[in-house]
């Protein structure tokens, strides 16, 4: 029976051993396509290249003149920072409010944030572009970073929402006896410890803002307030000839950052998740 076991183990470790090397390797591919001369990269086979080059980094970085790659990440840094500061505020107290306080139509609000979830972005990006154009916000960080601070991230009331109601009730009871207001058991117990899910918001909403593309080129029209995703779109042209090095190079640094993230958080990452449920 041991012996079967660790057979079967040994099997289970090798096929996801192989997975893992499969979903790895554009990622190797896009690593060892960066390091290669430009001509060499669609050219060689392999992933180990025969010549090593650093100018593909030298290039990409300075992708336009008197404007370097290091604009896009301060402002892809400073998006996310902000979305991520704005997302734990704000969701954190509607979630709060939703699992503990009682107020009129609780459960109807609950429902019509809920439905949020299923509704298409698309449905609502007129609306909000004209509201946007409006306010004359257009190519300004404001309409990606504002609206987070009116909690729409509805993924993330519920995610919050579910582990809250994990927290017993006794402690909010025990605090009112102890003279506790509504606010101050939401900063003092509450959000202590729901410590596991506010990592996991922070670092979603991190990933999510780092890699948008779409919302940030709809509102997003100088070219040195664009972000690291669209300072990617600036090595294709609309003749098709391409930097493919420089690129390649560019996109490497870009995911630096989330990945180094993902491991260090990952094991937030689940406890977040596992420990919401589903509860009623």
């Amino acid at each position: 029976m041991i012996v079967k076991r660790r057979i079967k183990r040994a099997f289970i470790y090798l096929v996801v051993s192989f997975i893992g090397i499969l979903m790895l390797y554009p990622v190797l591919w896009l690593l060892s396509s960066s390091l290669k001369p430009e001509a060499l990269i669609f050219s060689q086979q392999g992933l180990w290249p025969r010549e090593f080059t650093l100018e593909n980094y030298a290039k990409g970085w300075y992708v336009i003149k008197d404007l370097s790659f290091g604009t896009f990440f301060k402002n892809s840094l400073f998006l996310s920072s902000i979305n991520v500061i704005a997302n734990l505020i704000s969701c954190s107290m509607v979630a709060y409010a939703f699992a503990r306080l009682q107020f009129p139509l609780k459960k109807l609000w609950f429902v019509c944030m809920l439905t949020t979830l299923m509704l298409p972005v698309h449905v609502t990006l007129v609306p909000q572009y004209a509201i946007f154009h409006y306010l004359d916000w257009i190519d300004t960080f404001l309409p990606l970073t504002v609206p987070k601070f009116f909690a729409t991230e509805a993924f993330f009331i519920f995610l919050m929402v579910q582990f809250i109601r994990g927290i017993p009730r006794d402690l909010d009871e025990s605090a009112i006896m102890d003279g506790c207001g509504i606010f101050r058991i939401y900063l003092r117990i509450i959000l202590p410890l729901a410590t596991p899910v506010l990592i996991t918001t922070a670092i979603f909403s991190f990933i999510w803002t780092w890699d948008d593309f779409f919302s940030q080129m709809l509102y997003l029209n100088t070219t040195s307030n664009y972000t690291v995703t669209l300072g990617l779109k600036l090595f294709l042209d609309s003749q098709g000839q391409s930097a493919w090095g420089p690129m390649f190079a560019m996109s490497i640094l870009s995911i630096l950052p989330i990945t180094i993230i993902f491991f260090i958080f990952q094991k937030y990452i689940v406890e977040g998740i596992a420990t919401t449920g589903i509860k009623g």
